[in-house]
């Protein structure tokens, strides 16, 4: 317990450290929500991998879906690392840089107001991200809580509130630059934590061949006399694991936290390396947790009180009977992983409110000057202003998820499919469409976040008929139809605004 309680005092007080370190940095609303648009690959690409895993991937989905499918469940680590982070950096990072520089945009509502020029996409865009983050935040709560009741057998919502409170400060003091610097650091924890909990559990099952046999031997659970579907390539379920692949890794491109991470970047080159890095981190980090998921049925589920397998509960099961030093490392892990995608919530959150409700500026298009420009003090005022009502945000969306977080609800893989599937499923389509086709038009934004958020929410009003992982999937790629077929038939957007956006790509 001394072992555990010190490691993660030292790691907390090394998070808050670098806040205090950044803090000078976040003066300006570019520095605090951009890290001035000037952070290196290696700080992006952890920083993209941190907030993409969490206590979320590796308590909820590693259990349930490594419950489910067995060993096949490692395909949704690899589609994680192929299409959510490989194809994600090489279809947006570039494309979302330029523009996004160009029309002077810093959140993804934002992006959507300009590029389209109706501001009440930009509200829409920004009331659909907070309420859809929640949820998200929720799921991210609930992992934690059953990795600390395991590794430190009190109260979880003692370490809950600590938690927010040290993110908040660290996040309040140095905004995204202190983010990116402390998910560097996590990251490094995360890459190192995966590797040796999976070398420990499979030594305590008597090596990899012998884990491998044992779950050979299982029976199906639709026909009792199959044995092998929990080691075989696709798992029982080819089907139902294709829509959490998609689901898990397609989503990444439409969610306002991840594709933020491009705004920032400093460069091309950096953006080059800053893929390979995220790949990388995605394969180790991703495909290991579902890789350890798969071996979930080798130990005795734990019920839950509805008579139902507690699927969150599966992976503290596997972990519980590791060494105290082990399991210091795993509360880390998932410690890091948790904060870090807290952090990247909060900060989308608040920047959101506050740059898109709170402060709308009247925008020119690119190329034009706007009248009446104000002097350069008042600006600077009117800036810190925007950064202070930013930081009072923070405090208050970390309020709110703690709330829901000590009354966690459902599943934590349930929550994120209502989550992914209604931001996703909203904004994935026009935002790639809106980087790459100049016919995309406003019209077709307009439908596809009734498209998006309208299916989500009905299906869930409905008890959910389709599976909520599976309506994600649904609404993701319906979108690109959605944009599509309005575009065609809907006015077009002026040639010349259109033209002006896409200069920047010619440079």
């Amino acid at each position: 317990m001394i072992i555990k309680v010190l490691l993660t005092i030292i790691f907390l007080a090394i998070m808050v450290g670098v806040g205090v370190i950044s803090r000078k940095q976040a003066s300006s609303v570019d520095g605090f929500v951009l890290g001035g648009r000037s952070v290196g690959p290696w700080l992006t690409a952890f920083a993209f991998g941190t907030s993409y895993f969490s206590a979320v991937v590796f308590v909820g989905y590693a259990g349930q879906f490594g419950w489910k499918y067995g060993l096949s469940s490692a395909w949704i680590g690899i589609g994680n690392a192929v299409i959510g982070s490989l194809l994600a950096w090489i279809i947006l990072g570039r494309r979302t840089k330029l523009m996004t520089q160009h029309i002077e945009s810093r959140t993804m509502p934002d992006f959507f107001g300009t590029r389209f020029n109706d501001q009440g996409l930009r509200v829409a865009a920004s009331i659909i991200a907070f309420v859809f983050l929640i949820p998200y935040t929720a799921g991210v709560y609930s992992g934690i809580s059953r990795l600390f009741e395991m590794g430190f057998n009190i109260p979880y919502e003692y370490c809950v509130v600590i938690m927010s409170i040290l993110t908040a400060v660290y996040v309040i003091l140095g905004g995204y630059k202190a983010t990116a610097m402390n998910d560097f650091i996590q990251g490094i924890i995360m890459l190192f934590g995966i590797v040796a909990v999976i070398a420990a559990v499979l030594a305590a099952q008597g090596g990899l061949a012998t884990a491998v046999e044992k779950l050979a031997q299982l029976p199906s659970d639709t026909d009792p006399s199959m044995n092998g579907g929990f080691a075989s390539w696709f798992g029982p379920d080819p089907w139902g694991l294709l829509g959490v692949v998609v689901l898990t890794s397609l989503g990444t491109m439409g969610l306002p936290q991840m594709v933020g991470k491009f705004y920032s970047i400093t460069d091309e080159s950096a953006i080059k390396r800053g893929t390979v890095i995220s790949t990388i981190f995605a394969f180790i980090v991703a495909g290991g947790c579902y890789f350890l998921g798969g071996f979930g049925r080798l130990y005795d589920p734990v019920i839950a009180a509805n008579g139902k397998i507690a699927y969150d509960s599966i992976v503290p099961a596997m972990l519980v009977t590791l060494p105290d030093v082990l399991i210091a490392l795993v509360v880390l892990l998932v410690l890091s992983a948790s904060m870090s995608t807290l952090a990247s919530l909060v900060l989308t959150s608040s920047s959101t409110m506050t740059l898109d409700l709170i402060y709308r500026d009247k925008k020119s298009a690119p190329g034009e000057v706007m009248d009446g420009s104000i002097d350069d003090e008042v600006s600077e005022k009117i800036e810190r202003r925007k950064v202070v009502v930013m930081r009072v945000l923070i405090v208050f969306f970390i309020v709110i998820s703690l709330m829901i977080a000590l009354n966690p609800p459902t599943f934590i893989a349930q929550l994120m499919g209502i989550s992914w599937g209604a931001l996703a499923g909203a904004f994935l389509a026009p935002f790639m469409l809106g980087l790459y086709w100049r016919g995309a038009t406003t019209a077709s934004v307009w439908a596809c976040f009734v498209w998006g958020v309208g299916l989500t929410v009905v299906n869930m009003l409905l008890g959910n008929p389709i599976n909520p992982i599976n309506c994600g999937a649904i609404a993701m790629i319906g979108g690109f139809p959605v944009v599509w077929l309005t575009s065609i038939l809907s006015p077009k957007m002026s040639k010349d605004s259109v033209d002006k956006m896409f200069e920047c790509y010619n440079k």
